[in-house]
Order: structure tokens, then C-alpha cells, then sequence
């Protein structure tokens, strides 16, 4: 059985727990993910199973929207809520239009250190463990992108704000380096994911509802349907000789794609059997083929 999920995830889960939650509900072990949040944070997380686990390639760079709220006044060592403070309780000089002009300031390409308490590597060591024992993580700034940064709202040494992000992009670190910027310290007090490439929180379910629905049959309505995914490659519907092809691993003629680099390969309407790439004129070959049972049937 494949498939895909929307999961909403609750506040002091991992992403982990979350996978193994689902692995439980389905009875299936081949569960994974397809974008780590933080036990802080909530909102979409995206979940597949079966074969389709081998699309997570493809998601790897998938642009990120976020919703939360930046706590000014004191810096963290993990630079949100969960951590312990590292300086004492500053006064806030700030109001709502000199923080959306700040900002601002953080659009586009920027420089940005990865807060210590993360799974970049030191010398091979997650900086978690290394920050964990008490001891100085020394990580360098990477090239990150923030498209949207918008304060929509500031009041008790609060400000609420909405962004869109490259993958890579630590919202932590934003909030760090605006409280610095600020020179009273700062630290993301909550986080809600809203979207993830195509997935978005209006279409999620939680833990609960997926084990209620799943128990009930209703597994059908929960998945995301499978011509939903990955939108930017165009959809083929094989006939049953292109289909026998793709599934053997040969190549196949698709004249009516000529310019496409990558199209997703149908058998029927929700079959997902192949990502097949151009490798010359119209002849494509599987990438991927998703091998094994029909993915689930999602209603839309």
C-alpha cells in the first residue's frame, strides 16, 4: 500500500514520533517524512508510505511558509522557548513599524548561523550533542533565503509574524538575530508550519483523526491524491504496453512531452507507477519506478 499524508503536527513530538505514530496506525513500516520540524513546533508535515517514500528525493529544496511569534527581551541557547535564558530580561524599545521595516532587512539571500542546538555537523558531531555537554559550538554562517518576512502584529515584547523560506532557513536563528539586531535579545516563542511545496495545513489531519478515519476505512479520504503530487512535472497516463515497459525499467517514447525534463508516469487515474526523465527527443526513462501495490485511492 503507498500513499501520502498530511500530518498536523502537535507541539512536543518530533518528527520521528510522528513518523512511528503513523507507522502503528497503518501497520506499515516503509513510513517516512518529507521535512523535519522542531518539538516545538507544529503544523504541516508531510508523510508518505509504501514506495512512495522514494519521492522524498524530490522535496529536498521545497520552499517552507511559517506563522509564530518572536519573544524580545532575552536570547536563549537554543534560541526558542524550549532553551534555557543566557542573559537577564532586557527592556523592549521597539514598536510595530520599526519591526516591519527590521524586517526587511532579512529578505533575499542572507548569511545565517544555524543555532547550536541543531543537527548541523561539527567535525562530524551534531551540534546538539556537542551543545548538549555545555561545551562552545562554533558553526559558520550559510547561505539561506527569505522570501516573505512580514510583522503582522507586536505587543507585549511579542510580535507575530509570517514567512516564506527556503529549505535550510532556521526560523530559531531569525528570531535570534532580530532580538540581536534589536540589542535587548530575542528567541521564537512558537511556530506553525502552514505549507511545504504543495502541501498545506488546510488539508491536514491530526494523529487522532488520521487513527479514527484509518480505523474506520476512510483511509481513502485522508491521503493526498496522488496526481496532486509533485504539480510542476506533467502527468502521462500509460496504455497497458507503455506501462509493462516502465515497470521492466525500459524506455519509452512520449512524443506529446518534448520539452518536459521529468513526467510522472500513471496507470489509471491513481496508480502512481514511475518519475521517468528525458534523456533524448521524446525518449524518457524511469527514474523511479514505484513498484509494488496501487497507492491508496484518495477521493478529489
Amino acid at each position: 500500500m503507498n500513499g501520502a499524508l498530511i500530518i498536523d503536527k502537535p507541539a512536543g513530538l518530533t518528527s520521528h514520533d510522528v513518523v512511528n505514530r503513523v507507522r502503528r496506525i497503518l501497520e506499515q513500516r516503509s513510513v517516512g517524512h518529507l521535512g523535519t520540524l522542531d518539538p516545538l513546533a507544529t503544523g504541516v508535515l508531510p508523510v508518505v508510505f509504501g514506495s512512495l517514500t522514494r519521492l522524498a528525493q524530490f522535496y529536498t529544496a521545497s520552499p517552507k511558509t511559517y506563522e509564530g511569534t518572536i519573544r524580545l527581551g532575552f536570547a536563549t541557547d537554543t534560541y526558542d522557548a524550549e532553551g534555557e535564558a543566557t542573559s537577564a530580561v532586557q527592556p523592549v524599545s521597539a514598536s510595530l513599524e520599526g519591526l516591519e521595516q527590521l524586517a526587511q532587512t532579512f529578505l533575499g539571500v542572507i548569511e545565517q548561523t544555524p543555532p547550536p542546538f541543531s543537527a548541523k555537523k561539527v567535525h562530524g558531531v551534531p551540534a546538539y550533542k556537542i551543545a548538549r555537554k555545555k561545551k562552545e559550538v562554533k558553526l559558520e554562517p550559510v547561505q539561506v533565503e527569505i522570501s516573505e518576512f512580514q510583522i503582522t502584529s507586536f505587543e507585549d515584547e511579542r510580535a507575530t509574524f509570517r514567512a516564506r523560506v527556503a529549505s535550510g532557513t532556521y526560523m530559531r536563528s531569525v528570531a535570534h538575530d532580530l532580538g540581536k539586531a534589536l540589542g535587548c535579545g530575542g528567541h521564537l516563542e512558537s511556530l506553525r508550519r502552514t505549507s511545504v511545496a504543495e502541501f498545506a495545513i488546510s488539508d491536514a489531519h491530526t494523529l487522532e483523526q488520521l487513527e479514527a478515519g484509518w480505523l474506520a476505512g476512510k483511509g481513502d479520504e485522508l491521503c493526498v491524491h496522488p496526481r496532486k503530487l509533485l504539480p510542476e512535472m506533467p502527468s502521462v497516463t500509460a496504455t497497458d504496453e507503455v506501462a509493462a515497459h516502465i515497470r521492466s525499467g525500459r524506455a519509452v517514447n512520449l512524443p506529446e512531452f518534448s520539452r518536459a525534463k521529468q513526467v510522472k508516469v500513471f496507470y489509471g487515474q491513481a496508480d502512481l507507477i514511475a518519475i521517468a526523465t528525458r534523456v533524448a527527443g521524446t525518449l524518457f526513462h524511469p527514474k523511479i519506478v514505484l513498484a509494488g501495490e496501487p497507492a491508496v485511492r484518495a477521493a478529489g
